[in-house]
């Protein structure tokens, strides 16, 4: 059994906010008394927190922020783990007490090993120096000898490609070639942890895939362990072993990397329902509720699982002659599916019609999508109803074996899916 290289353990930071209050809602009349005693009470504070070795904050009003609070967690060797969370969320603190950057104000950190931290693009680079010998400052910084990085110079040049401009002054570099410089040393450098902060962030498409992989032969290969940040979920679904989920400076989830990927997208999801706002007036057709069942709770979709979409149909009267078909659209507005059944509604029940679209496994890329359902007559009458938009839901994908970079929607790809139909207050009573 592999022992912990990261042990947190009841980890707070707090920071003092100063706010001035001429600045917090309405000024009010004050006396020049009350300012001159008011600075003088600033003064004082400030020249005591100076003393005292504490923070210095500027403002008349002082506020606590809890950035962390009461966070416990282990990371074994070897491992690798994504922390995700909305902006604000602390994560970005929490790398930085791990890397020793900030004290925490409470608890404790124990690491096993040397640790490489990539926070900020180009941390610790000296934009006068050139690319070369910035690859020896960083790598100085993060506690490497030399010999050490000579032994691995070549091969960070490499991952870069930044040789053409290694002897340039790294001010002139953009912000694209400042981060695989950065990330090439901070992964080549051989530390026991390695710690990333939104790397995949900048960069083409071309460099991110090589930072998975670099990340993948360091944590699988070479047994080092792995902490990032991201908030690229399908990066955290292809590479951690499990995942975090910080909330408001607190692990709200410490899970498989599926089920806190659910939780995290479970608090902001749209409905993966649409019901009919009104009645429509009128002997129409019309599409009085659509709903999609998926893997998971609150519109969490496991790649390869079963999914299933249900239409419920109001009618006056049979429907001897009726289509009703449906897309699955991504977040870029491409159609990727496109399930229909041309004869599907004939002589369909009065009043009302359930139907069922089932997949058995859905083999969507990892994304957001949403359906665009139309309902009609025979070929080249009438529509009855176009809906566009409605039931978001979300495909997330954890099964290691599914190459990187699936992309059903650049080939000819189509899903298998059934249908069913039936009485739809029957389908209600039952």
């Amino acid at each position: 059994m592999s022992e912990a290289a990261i042990i947190v353990e009841g980890l707070s930071k707090r920071y003092l906010v100063g706010h001035s209050s001429e600045n917090r809602g309405y000024k009010r009349y004050t006396a020049l008394r009350d300012v001159i005693g008011r600075e003088a009470r600033n003064i004082a504070r400030k020249t005591t927190d100076m003393i005292r070795g504490r923070q210095v904050v500027q403002g008349d009003e002082i506020e606590e922020f809890w950035a962390l609070k009461h966070v416990s967690f282990e990371v074994n060797e070897g491992e690798v783990v994504g922390i995700i969370g909305r902006n604000g969320a602390g994560k970005s603190t929490l790398l930085k007490i791990l890397s020793r950057i900030t004290d925490p104000t409470e608890g404790r950190v124990r690491l096993r090993g040397r640790v490489g931290s990539l926070l900020e693009v180009g941390t610790g680079f000296h934009p006068e120096l050139t690319g070369r010998e910035n690859i020896f400052l960083n790598g100085a910084i993060l506690g490497m000898t030399r010999r050490e990085i000579s032994k691995k110079f070549d091969e960070i040049v490499s991952f870069a490609g930044v040789e053409k401009f290694l002897d340039t002054p790294v001010k002139h570099f953009s912000s694209g070639m400042y981060v695989r410089l950065a990330f090439a040393v901070a992964a080549h450098l051989e530390p026991e942890i390695l710690v990333v902060d939104e790397v995949l962030a900048v960069g083409d498409t071309e460099f991110q895939r090589k930072c998975l992989g670099k990340m993948d032969e360091v944590s699988r290969k070479e047994g080092r362990t792995v902490l990032f940040v991201s908030h690229n979920l399908a990066a955290v679904a292809e590479m951690a072993d499990r995942a975090l989920l910080l909330e408001a400076g607190s692990v709200v989830a410490d899970s498989t990397v599926s089920e806190t990927i659910s939780t995290y997208l479970s608090k902001g999801s749209r409905d993966a329902s649409y019901i009919c706002p009104f009645a429509p007036r009128g002997i129409a057709p019309h599409i009085a509720r659509v709903e999609v069942l998926t893997s998971e709770r609150n519109g969490v979709q496991l790649f390869g699982k079963p999914l299933e979409v249900e239409f419920w149909i109001d009618h006056l009267h049979p429907l001897l002659r009726a289509y009703l078909s449906f897309q699955i659209v991504n977040q870029f507005q491409q159609p990727i599916v496109h399930a229909f059944d041309p004869e599907l509604m004939s002589g369909s029940h009065s009043e009302s019609s359930y139907l069922r679209c089932r997949f058995p496994k859905l083999r969507l890329n990892v994304g957001q999508f949403y359906l665009r359902v139309y309902l009609s007559g025979p070929p080249d009458a009438e529509i009855y109803e176009t809906l566009d938009g409605i039931c978001h839901f979300e495909v997330v994908r954890s099964d290691r074996n599914i190459p990187w970079g699936w992309r059903p929607e650049a080939c000819a790809y189509h899903e298998q899916y059934t249908w069913t139909v039936a009485d739809a207050r029957a389908k209600l009573e039952s």
